[in-house]
Formats: C-alpha cells, sequence, structure tokens
C-alpha cells in the first residue's frame, strides 16, 4: 500500500529556500515479524531518499552522475529483516551513545552505570540492541520531510534517563538532505546520536572508494589505543596519514603501516576535531569518475572517518553484493568517542529541561 504526499504547491521551507519535494509513504515488509514501513523523499533534480521505521535507516540515496545516471551511492540491504539479521549500522540512526564507551563504564554525578561490551571490552554504538535495532515511529510525513521518534526507556542498555528522541529527514531540491536529531531526558545522562552511513559515490555495483577524494576540515585527529579508544591526545594532522586539509585519495596512504594509527585503526577509523563551530562543512568527498561530490555539513565537533574496515565480503548487501573493506566511507558527526571518560573532550552531557539538537547536511552535486 502507498500514500503519495504531494507538495508540489505548498511552500515549505528547504535548506535554501522552498522545496517541491514529495514524500510516499509504504510498506517495507516486516522484521522479526514486526511491520516495517518506509517513507521515500523525491525532488525535482533526480534525488531520491528512503528512511526506513527500523532503526530509522537511511535505506537509500539515489542521485544523479554528471551524465545524468541515478543510481543508489550508500550501502545497505533489500530487506528490512536483513538489517536485524547481519547488522552492521548501513544507514542507521545510531544511539543512545554513537561510537565506542572504553570499558563498557562511564560515571555521572558519582555514580557509575555498566553498559553492553559488545566491541571487545568496549561499549559500541549504544549496545547491543541500540536505536538501530529498534522500531521509530513515524510522526509525520510531509512535503519532502518525515519525523520519525523513539522513546527509550530508563535503564536500557544501561543508561539512565527516559530518553524522548526524534530525527527528522528533509530533502530540498538543492539535492540537500538535511537531518536533525532531537531528544530530552528526564534525569542526566549521556548522549551521542548519528547517522552510519555507508557512502560509495559511484553506486553500489560499481567500484570501491579508494580512488575518492576526501577532505577533511580538521587541523587535529584523537588518536587511539589498541582497542580504538582515544588516549586523551589532541594531534595535528600535519605530516601524518591523516592530513585531509587539502583533497587526497582514500587509499593513498590508506596502509601506510609506519603511521601506528593507520595499524590501530586497520586503516582510518579516528575522530577529527572538526575547524570552527555552528553548521559549517567538515568533509569533502568526490568520485573523479561519476563526478559526483558529498559535502558534509555538521553543527558537531568532531567526525568520525572510517573506511569500512570490518566489512569482511561475508556481508551480501544490495543485490547479492558481497560488501568488503573499501567498499565505501563513512562520515559520522558526533562528540568525540568516549567523551563520558574524559571531562576536558566536548561534553555528552543531556540534562532535564535541555534540548539535544545534532544537525547534519548531505549536500550532492555532479560536475
Amino acid at each position: 500500500m502507498k500514500r503519495a504526499i504531494l507538495g508540489a504547491a505548498a511552500l515549505v521551507a528547504g535548506i535554501n529556500g522552498v522545496s517541491a519535494a514529495t514524500a510516499t509513504r509504504a510498506d517495507f515488509g516486516t522484521a522479526n515479524g514486526a511491520k516495517v514501513e518506509a517513507v521515500t523523499l523525491t525532488n525535482g533534480a533526480g534525488m531520491s531518499a528512503r528512511i526506513m521505521t527500523l532503526g530509522a535507516v537511511l535505506q537509500s540515496v539515489v542521485v544523479p552522475d554528471k551524465a545524468g545516471k541515478k543510481e543508489d551511492v550508500v550501502l545497505g540491504y533489500d530487506t528490512a529483516q536483513a538489517y536485524l539479521d547481519r547488522p552492521n549500522y548501513f544507514g542507521a540512526s545510531v544511539g543512545r551513545y554513537a561510537n565506542r564507551i572504553a570499558k563498557a563504564k562511564f560515571s555521572l554525578d558519582g555514580k557509575t552505570y555498566t553498559l553492553a561490551a559488545n566491541d571487545g571490552p568496549n561499549s559500541l554504538h549504544g549496545g547491543k540492541l541500540g536505536f538501530d535495532k529498534r522500531m521509530w515511529k513515524i510522526d509525520s510525513v510531509g512535503n519532502g520531510s518525515v519525523t520519525m521518534s523513539y522513546v527509550s526507556a530508563d535503564g536500557e542498555e544501561g543508561f539512565p534517563g527516559e530518553l524522548k528522541v526524534s530525527v527528522t529527514y528533509t530533502l530540498s531540491d538543492q539535492n540537500e538532505l538535511k537531518l536533525e536529531y532531537r531528544a530530552t531526558t528526564s534525569k542526566p545522562t549521556v548522549l551521542n546520536l548519528t547517522n552510519h552511513s555507508y557512502f560509495n559515490l559511484s553506486g553500489n555495483d560499481a567500484r570501491d572508494v579508494m580512488g575518492d577524494l576526501v577532505t577533511l576540515h580538521a587541523e587535529k585527529f584523537t588518536p587511539v589505543d589498541a582497542t580504538l579508544i582515544p588516549t586523551g591526545e589532541r594531534r595535528a594532522v600535519a605530516g601524518t596519514p591523516f592530513d585531509f586539509r587539502t583533497p587526497h585519495k582514500v587509499g593513498e596512504r590508506i596502509r601506510d603501516g609506519r603511521d601506528q594509527q593507520i595499524r590501530y585503526g586497520r586503516g582510518y577509523d579516528h575522530n577529527f576535531i572538526v575547524d570552527g563551530s555552528g553548521l559549517r562543512s567538515a568533509a569533502v568527498v568526490s568520485d573523479p569518475v561519476s563526478g559526483r561530490t558529498l559535502e558534509v555539513n555538521i553543527t558537531a565537533p568532531g567526525i568520525q572517518f572510517y573506511t569500512g574496515n570490518f566489512l569482511d565480503g561475508t556481508f551480501f548487501g544490495k543485490g547479492a553484493r558481497a560488501y568488503r573493506q573499501g567498499d565505501a566511507i563513512c562520515l559520522e558527526p558526533g562528540v568525540f568517542p568516549d567523551s563520558p571518560n574524559h571531562p576536558d573532550f566536548p561534553t555528552a552531557r543531556l540534562n532535564p529541561g535541555q534540548n539535544y539538537v545534532n544537525t547534519i547536511v548531505y549536500k550532492f552535486s555532479a560536475r
């Protein structure tokens, strides 16, 4: 069953003006017996984005290349059930805490909270049943926009406070997909919400991303230990394989084992401290062959650059394609990994009465 919500005549504020994009709501199968819905946003410039209620997942992003050919540029699965059977955070809305918390513990106001250790000794992406595996509710569907919400119970996965969280996806006619995460809590807690899309600008059935050019607007990054937990240092990127202040190919220095950080991450799996504040450009990725470019604008203090190092060929995604290391990159805006255990890092604390907001804008173009 499909229900189309058309917005050509409505004056709806897009990211850079008025949007005439549409939204179509439809069934998307089931996951563990529960009904899953999806909303597809479509604009007049040839771009579309599909968002599932399971995990508020960005399941598909279709954009034209320089010749006008439309292809899906995010990794994922063809069915909702596969996101639970073979989880790898494809396109997921990740929480309560995106990235890692050391030794699956943190303290707040003198009380220690113990989380699930689902990544060696550490807690990763909210634990065993994070937000990516929860069913979200569609609150509203409008002109080129959808809002989904989830209520996380006090104590869920070990985190304190009842958390009310929402995400709004909005597609503009300028091929900008805006994500706005919001949350409130009943008790002091820690929170780090982000989107975990794997991007391959060539299209999923084509090449890997080793030839893509990446720019990161960051003079420093946070080095990690052998379990990928930040050491607390803020290290200058200058003179290292982590210097993306000017464009470099993803694969240019990814095997430079002279740098211990490359060895620890099996490539890039590091948080970069983004220059400036407010909504600003954090990263630019371009594929020279297709001509597609992605610019990521964020409000968060950091962005995790990850090159799919744990994709080992056992994940069979859309069209039964085997996903392997280097088939995509992730750019995950948020506070720094393990911030709850580093008082000098940007705070991940959220108190009752405060409103959490994390804004991400994916801007696509082709030239």
